[in-house]
């Protein structure tokens, strides 16, 4: 099948601060309290956005907690010139009044810490549920009001296509293409897609297509992008044996997996979402060598983060 050539330049417009501060961002590990000399570290080696994961939905469900948590976050970051993105917590889908709640929740703690973006996992239901559908339908009824509410929060709702830790269980989230038609049908100002690069090379292995095939047709959709590398859909591929075995979803440095870093290069360069890099913290490199690899893959220059390597 022939590919065509990806869009020039496509993508949804941003606020023109996220075009203007730079593009790179990083994910801090998942457990542990960003200290702001680990967040000078960041901003020093050239990243402008730093993503934080609400560490647990138990947070969600006690207000002072939440305002506390939240509320100290905004105050570290406020030291340093990042931009922050708040993860939700894995395993709340919107369509029942719990999740919709802890949903809201999320929504009030990305404000309250200035968050700019709050990443959900959507549409993660198995396809072979039997009620796979009405799922489907109860999750956009709610989306529709949560994103209503995220913009009233001034927070956009970013969906976030997923892949499976290792091969098994299929689920929607899986097909990048129904995440975007997730977010189409939203048709909300308030609410994008997160175009998770790592998954989508796994979910372009199982669907026996390009990566840029693949995902070329969404960017209209994307309002940040997800970076990592793995061995795609191939769990018995040859690694290091530092990596683990069989693993699909490894959240390894750019260029350690087989990720086509070169072909994807001129699609993301010219978007204008933040690009932020979660990396296994077992394989991760120091921030600047990081940041400088992504500048180099991307085309973006090296000239911040080989200075702060420099000094």
């Amino acid at each position: 099948m022939a590919v065509a050539s990806p869009p020039a330049c496509s993508g949804p417009s941003l606020p023109e601060s996220v075009e203007d501060r730079g593009r790179l961002g990083l994910d801090h590990p998942a457990g542990c309290w960003p200290s702001v000399a680990r967040l000078k570290s960041y901003e020093a080696a050239g990243f402008r956005y730093l993503q934080m994961r609400i560490p647990a939905r138990e947070l969600l469900s006690d207000q002072i907690l939440l305002s506390t948590h939240a509320t100290m976050l905004r105050e570290s970051i406020g030291l340093t010139g990042l931009r922050l993105i708040v993860h939700a917590p894995d395993g709340v889908l919107a369509g029942c009044r719990e999740s919709d709640a802890e949903i809201d929740r999320a929504l009030e703690y990305a404000a309250l810490a200035g968050a700019e973006l709050l990443v959900y996992h959507g549409a993660h239901i198995r396809l072979a549920d039997a009620h796979v559908h009405a799922r489907l339908a109860d999750e956009r009824h709610s989306l529709r009001r949560i994103a209503g509410r995220a913009g009233g929060f001034g927070v956009r709702l970013a969906i976030e296509n997923l892949a499976p830790a290792y091969p098994g269980c299929e689920h929607v989230s899986h097909h990048p293409q129904a995440v975007a038609e997730l977010v189409r049908r939203l048709d909300s100002e308030h609410a994008g897609m997160c175009l998770d690069i790592g998954h989508a090379h796994i979910a372009a292995g199982y669907a026996v297509c390009g990566l840029i095939e693949l995902v070329a047709p969404l960017l209209d959709r994307v309002i940040v992008f997800e970076l990592h590398d793995n061995f795609g859909a191939r769990p018995g591929a040859p690694r290091a044996g530092g990596i683990e075995p069989m693993r699909l979803d490894l959240h390894l440095a750019p260029g350690a997996g087989s990720v086509p870093w070169a072909e994807l290069a001129p699609l993301l360069a010219c978007h204008p979402a933040p690009l932020v890099l979660e990396i296994n913290p077992s394989q991760r490199p120091a921030p600047a060598t990081l940041a400088i690899v992504m500048r180099e893959v991307l085309g973006l220059g090296a000239q911040t983060g080989a200075r702060s390597a420099q000094r």
